[in-house]
């Protein structure tokens, strides 16, 4: 790997727009059934897994990190500006390091970097195939040709990029089969049970109801990722899955997509995608400033500091619980 290859120009593709497939799969909160999914399977690249493990806090803040995170990773497609998928690209401009084999690893290596891609963009497949809305053959192919221009926004080399949907399906096996690896921050990602309550319930979930209430959503998340996870994938992995928990998975999944049927077509999406779909819409100013994550969701002490974290500490616009206008304070 050249520094010259990992922050190659790409071509000048304009992201995905508000009449995409992309625009209508991604950003759902049922994206959130598949947190520990995307975390764990991104963690699997070894070289991605050392450079999250000695960089960074996210096991010491995992909600904070995932909530703020949402808005620069779904703002690559739905802030239509190349300056989020830059600003996404730079702060992984100083994640590098040697793994205990003696590689060494940089998380812009363009192998590393799609990876992570790559269980974004697929996820939206996945999700649809698990959670709804129900998605043809023809939304996936649109979903990989997206994925393409989606890519290209974070202005690294498209190199690894598959040319044809076939051909990421043999990727994607590839991959399962003889590059990932299990590693410590794999199963630090899949086990919730310390985890504190997110911060928005902090002022009012005692503590001990919470890690009650933990212990059996941890299984049930644990459960929900087996049976998006890959044969290979739970073979390396040694988790066992049946008929009968793949007809019980596919029940549960029926019944996510009837509940998020309910929801009014905006709440269904993150704030930010939200945001971008209102501006569409003309219910937010089209020179509005981008909308950015609640205070709440910041890094704490000297890590505000720290070049890889998305930090706006000040912001002229800032999100407010999901089932609040962003507009309100």
């Amino acid at each position: 790997m050249t520094q010259v290859e990992t922050v190659a120009k790409a071509p000048h593709l304009p992201a995905p727009g508000p009449d995409s497939v992309t625009w209508k799969y991604f950003g759902s909160w049922r994206g959130m059934l598949m947190g520990l999914w995307s975390g764990s399977m991104q963690n699997m690249h070894p070289k991605l897994a050392a450079g999250v493990w000695d960089h960074s806090d996210f096991f010491g803040e995992r909600w904070e990190r995932l909530m703020r995170s949402l808005y620069p990773i779904s703002g690559v497609v739905f802030d239509q500006t190349p300056a989020t998928g830059r600003e996404v690209r730079d702060y992984h401009l100083t994640i590098k390091g040697t793994m205990e084999n003696g590689e060494r690893y940089h998380a812009l290596d363009p192998d590393v970097f799609y990876w992570a891609h790559a269980t974004f963009w697929y996820g939206n497949i996945r999700c649809a195939e698990a959670f709804g809305p129900p998605i043809s053959e023809a939304d996936k192919r649109a979903l990989f040709d997206e994925s393409r221009a989606w890519y290209a926004q974070y202005g690294v080399s498209m190199r690894p990029c598959p040319d044809t949907y076939e051909e990421f399906l043999e990727y994607w096996d590839h991959m399962c089969r003889h590059v990932l690896r299990d590693h410590a921050a794999v199963r630090t990602v899949l086990d919730i049970t310390q985890l504190p309550p997110p911060p928005w319930m902090r002022g009012w979930m005692p503590t001990w109801l919470w890690r009650r209430q933990v212990a059996v959503v941890g299984r049930l998340f644990m459960w929900i990722t087996t049976g998006l996870y890959d044969e290979p994938i739970r073979e390396m992995m040694e988790l066992s899955w049946t008929d009968a928990d793949q007809r019980r998975f596919e029940r549960f999944g029926k019944v996510v997509n009837l509940v998020m049927n309910l929801v009014p077509a905006r709440y269904e999406k993150h704030p930010r995608p939200r945001d971008a779909v209102d501006r569409v819409a003309g219910r937010v100013p089209a020179d509005a400033p981008l909308l950015e994550t609640p205070a709440r969701n910041l890094p704490s002490g000297v890590e505000r500091d720290n070049p890889i974290h998305y930090c706006p500490v000040t912001a002229a616009r800032r999100a407010n619980l999901p089932w609040q206008s962003n507009e309100e304070r």
